[in-house]
């Protein structure tokens, strides 16, 4: 066995080197046809680059379109629970809105806490009960003037919403009178889409809406059963 051993040292060098080499070769032949890191890095700039421009054209787009184009879908495809589920909410709002628009006149206004007052109670809601109404509306044959009192309010909610927030900054330019502008025009549109409401419909809403306002220090248990239904909905 010792006299197949190779003895040339610098022959079994030469030959090792040279196998190195040949394998050094060929992973750099390797790198160059395949380059791994590069097409991971290809992809993930493309994954990026697409993300971009659907961020770009969903910013581009106003919220108040988004919003209606989901929601309209939401509530054409949604099973509708009756008109008079509806209405009383959309009542205790208008009264949420309307105390809102009183406390404006106050010497110390809490704009950061009205934000919080535009998102809670009947008013975390109107959106969908708006909407609702006006689907009812269409129904009826007045789409086009419910839908436009619908996008009216709330713009003129989230132009609130907007000069609440500015003024918690301190910006001069978000005065009171533009707030209590904002409300007047979105009272005035839900006026005008409840007055597309059946009236025996709205007079019973009214009815509902006005125990509900008595009631709200009640024990729950003693509750009128349609009142609680009224509260599950809230």
């Amino acid at each position: 066995m010792a006299s197949k051993s190779c003895t040339n040292i610098s022959c079994c060098d030469t030959t090792f080197k040279s196998s190195s080499e040949s394998k050094s070769y060929r992973r750099g032949v390797k790198c160059a046809s395949f380059p791994e890191h590069n097409k991971n890095q290809s992809r993930r700039s493309i994954s990026i680059a697409t993300a971009t421009v659907l961020l770009f054209n969903c910013f581009s787009i106003p919220k108040h379109a988004i919003a209606d184009g989901f929601f309209d879908k939401y509530v054409k495809k949604k099973k509708l629970d009756p008109l008079e589920v509806y209405v009383p909410p959309v009542i205790l709002t208008q009264s949420q809105i309307k105390d809102l628009g009183k406390t404006l006149e106050g010497d110390q206004p809490q704009f950061a806490a009205y934000r919080s007052l535009l998102r809670s109670g009947p008013a975390a809601s109107l959106r969908v009960n708006i909407r609702a109404v006006a689907q009812y509306a269409s129904d009826s044959g007045q789409g086009k003037a419910a839908t436009d009192d619908v996008d009216q309010c709330l713009r003129a909610l989230e132009d609130l919403d907007s000069l609440f927030l500015r003024a918690s900054r301190n910006d001069q330019n978000a005065s009171v009178e533009l707030m209590k502008a904002k409300i007047f025009i979105a009272l005035g549109a839900l006026d005008s889409l409840l007055q597309k409401v059946p009236s025996a419909v709205l007079d019973k809403g009214k009815a509902i809406a006005d125990a509900y306002k008595v009631t709200e220090d009640v024990e729950p248990d003693k509750y009128d059963p349609e009142l609680q239904r009224l509260e599950s909905i809230l």
